[in-house]
């Protein structure tokens, strides 16, 4: 998969969505694989901001996907 900038919470719910359709898994068995109901998985897809983060890192994980942190060339990484 082609790696995807992700900038915002819509971004990284559509990420996500994208990774799961790949893998041909619906909301429902991503919800009993993850433990995460799916109305949280919509939310996290929906892109809304008011999911929890470390909900969205465990979506990541299981479906395979890395999250990158880059930073402006111009911010001091010390």
């Amino acid at each position: 998969m082609t790696p995807v900038l992700i900038t915002d919470t819509a971004s990284l719910g559509a990420a996500l969505r994208k990774a799961r359709k790949s893998l041909k898994i619906t909301q429902y068995k991503l919800s009993l694989q993850t433990g995460i109901s799916r109305p949280t998985i919509r939310s996290i897809e929906q892109g809304k901001a008011t999911t929890q983060v470390g909900l969205v890192l465990q979506l990541c994980q299981d479906l395979g996907l890395a999250v990158e942190v880059k930073f402006p060339e111009d911010v001091s990484r010390s």
